[in-house]
């Protein structure tokens, strides 16, 4: 093939930059790249439901953050490479193993612009991990996205790191009897020929794991229109069910903002699919939740407010290295507790009880600040994690802890942090020294004994 004709070469893929051992993350050495710092996403998508046809150009504008002769980007082998541009010049590139490998007809220097273009075009599906099936996701009608935690290459290249936030445009073309949401706030919405075109502006820096579409036979009930706007995308024979189940989202948005501060970005979402899913799936800005979430006997409330504290805990404030899950996790499972204590259900002192004397009986072989990939996502790391807070609480008392969850939300929003940022700054918000409760909750295995004090508040 010509060097000059777009098309895939042959090659080796390595990292551009520094040896085997300089991986960007040890937990997922193969997401992620080195080299350059993307600051946007221009995605301009077309998806034909019946074929799970997907067609895509994504323009990413990214900056070298050393001297480059080759970037790098993640995208999963399901998806067909047709044409690379840097800079509006044609490049040569190989795909192989998930990594788009584009080699730079001159090399780029340090604080160099970077303009990247990739035409592509496949049939999405998810990706196979240690985590399962994750990414871009057919259902009976239409599709959604669970990128967590290396899902995004499924339909777009990108740096799949969650340090590496950016804002994003994406428009979708779909067919027009189907309801596209994406990411952001909707800015224009078009009809031509039976494909109807959504844009969306994600203005805030975003995570590619949080970048997220969802399609669907949707009818639209606004919750609330202030002070923000909360809407339900349902299925029409499920939108009656839905209201009831997730109308209280409201007040628990009204509940978060007094305990964690402002809500950090412009709206909020709960898409409710006609297909059955296990789990709950976050974005930034909204979250998915299967028909079985519907039901009067499932535990809709808890996961409800599970998902929309990581608005605040994961989306806004994000951490740097997947080791640090439980600042997601953990927080968010709090919430839980926290969204039961303010509705006046049980309190989250009797939640932390009932947790406690399920994982005294759990062995763990590894600390929470360090539970190694496999488990990551495992069910006693999401309440160790919230364990752990409520055991701050106990010590330093309420007034402490939300002056200390609201000072973090704000000094880190929209930004990127490790367990060693949230011991820091609870540092400034008690006199008393907690190295011996970091040590026992993050660092050790051993389930340590919650603080010697009665409930919070009393």
């Amino acid at each position: 093939m010509s060097p000059k004709s777009g098309r895939p070469q042959s090659g080796r893929v390595s990292p551009v930059l520094g040896s085997p051992v300089d991986v960007i993350d040890d937990y997922l050495p193969e997401s992620g790249n080195l080299g350059y710092r993307v600051s946007r996403y221009d995605l301009e998508l077309g998806y034909r439901v019946a074929p799970n046809r997907l067609t895509g150009v994504a323009t990413i504008t990214a900056t070298a953050t050393s001297h480059v002769k080759q970037v790098q980007l993640d995208l999963a082998p399901t998806m067909a490479v047709a044409r690379v541009t840097v800079n509006g010049e044609r490049v040569r590139y190989t795909h192989r193993r998930a990594k788009l490998a584009i080699t730079l007809n001159r090399p780029i220097p340090a604080g160099g612009a970077l303009s990247i273009v990739v035409r592509y075009a496949g049939n999405p599906r998810p990706i196979r991990g240690a985590w399962g099936e994750v990414g871009w996701e057919e259902l009976t009608e239409g599709s959604l996205c669970a990128n967590q935690p290396n899902g995004a290459p499924s339909w777009f290249p990108c740096d799949d790191h969650p340090v590496a936030k950016a804002s994003y445009r994406i428009a979708i073309s779909t067919d027009s009897p189907f309801h596209a949401l994406a990411n952001g706030v909707l800015t224009a919405k078009r009809t031509k020929a039976g494909q109807t075109t959504w844009v969306y502006e994600q203005a805030e820096p975003m995570a590619t794991y949080l970048a997220s579409i969802q399609i669907g036979r949707y009818e639209t009930t606004v919750l609330a229109t202030q002070p923000v706007p909360v809407d339900l995308l349902a299925p029409p024979a499920l939108r009656a069910a839905a209201r009831a189940r997730f109308g209280p989202q409201v007040e628990m948005l009204a509940a978060f903002t007094d305990m964690f501060g402002p809500y950090p970005f412009p709206r909020y979402t709960a898409v409710v699919t006609d297909d059955p899913l296990e789990i709950p799936l976050e974005a930034q800005g909204f979250a998915t939740f299967g028909a079985n979430h519907c039901d009067p006997t499932s535990d809709a409330q808890r996961l409800v407010a599970h998902e929309l504290a990581h608005q605040w805990f994961g989306n806004s404030v994000t951490l740097k290295r997947w080791r640090d899950i439980w600042l997601h996790e953990g927080f968010a499972c709090y919430a839980e507790w926290l969204w039961s204590e303010r509705s006046g259900d049980q309190s989250a002192h009797q939640w932390a009880n009932h947790y406690y004397d399920k994982l005294r009986s759990t062995p763990m072989s590894r600390p929470l600040a360090d539970p190694g990939p496999a488990a990551m996502f495992d069910d006693w790391v999401y309440k160790r994690g919230a364990l752990t807070l409520h055991a701050l609480r106990l010590r330093i008392g309420d007034d402490a802890f939300f002056a200390l969850l609201r000072h973090w939300t704000d000094k880190y929003r929209y930004g990127s942090v490790g367990t060693e940022d949230f011991i820091a700054l609870a540092s400034h918000h008690t006199a008393q020294p907690l190295g011996e409760l970091w040590q026992s909750w993050l660092y050790e295995t051993t389930l340590p004994p919650l603080p010697p004090t009665g409930p919070p508040g009393h």
